[in-house]
């Protein structure tokens, strides 16, 4: 047995939120009958769940960690460039999470689950990510309490607290906690660097493994997609 309102969204019919006005719509149905509640349980194998009278089938969710080469696009489908999808196995509604510039390097999640997809990325969550910089110069002690207050970047608001930690080499890894444009880069340029190469490291409880080459994938563990799960306040079954 499974909640109404968890099978909808690993369907694919939208986000929990989405799916409750459904609900509320009375839009959905099962065995026949409008469903009164999110939270009822029903049964995958069993119960015949439809949204506007026509059946809603069962798919499985996957979920690939990527580590993702410098040359292609996150995207479904590019005009110009070689997108992620090519270094996956094939399946259908998969997609990546979020985005990495052609040039950046690093972990990039692909599945097919929305719900997940769009809890990691809503800014309320402020699911941290981390990412190796390398700069044409050092960044500073200055630097530090700079991100740690947010800086201009040239949009409405300013960045959330970010933390810097100095490297050598040039080198410094950085957590934000948003997903703006080109954020890491116009973070470092707004205190006058500039990203000469980037690396994402990790999203949320999930790292890059040091094993997985550039342009491999494999399929996350149970217990990193638990924690997944759990940092993008998901219950889990």
């Amino acid at each position: 047995m499974i909640r109404l309102d968890k099978f909808l969204a690993d369907a694919g019919v939208g986000t929990r939120s989405e799916v409750k006005q459904l609900i509320r719509k009375k839009q959905i149905t099962v065995n026949g009958v409008p469903a009164a509640k999110p939270e009822m349980k029903v049964d995958e194998t069993a119960d015949t769940i439809a949204v506007n009278g026509k059946p809603v089938l069962t798919r499985g969710l996957v979920y690939y960690l990527l580590h993702k080469p410098a040359g292609y696009v996150s995207a479904v489908k590019d005009n110009l460039f070689p997108t992620v999808m090519e270094l996956v196995p094939p399946g259908d509604d998969l997609f990546p999470v979020g985005r990495l510039d052609k040039d950046t390097e690093g972990l990039l999640l692909i599945t097919n689950d929305g719900d997940l997809a769009h809890r990691l990325l809503s800014p309320r969550r402020h699911v941290d990510k981390t990412y190796l910089a390398r700069l044409d110069k050092p960044a500073e002690e200055e630097d530090i309490s700079r991100f740690k207050e947010g800086v201009d970047i040239g949009d409405e608001d300013i960045t959330l607290p970010a933390s810097l930690v100095l490297l050598p080499e040039n080198e410094a890894l950085l957590t934000i906690h948003e997903g703006r444009f080109h954020q890491v880069k116009r973070m470092f340029h707004s205190v006058g660097k500039e990203v000469v190469y980037l690396k994402r490291l990790s999203m949320g409880p999930l790292e890059l493994p040091g094993d997985l080459g550039k342009g491999s994938c494999r399929e996350l563990f149970p217990e990193e997609l638990r924690a997944l799960y759990l940092a993008a306040g998901l219950t889990v079954d």
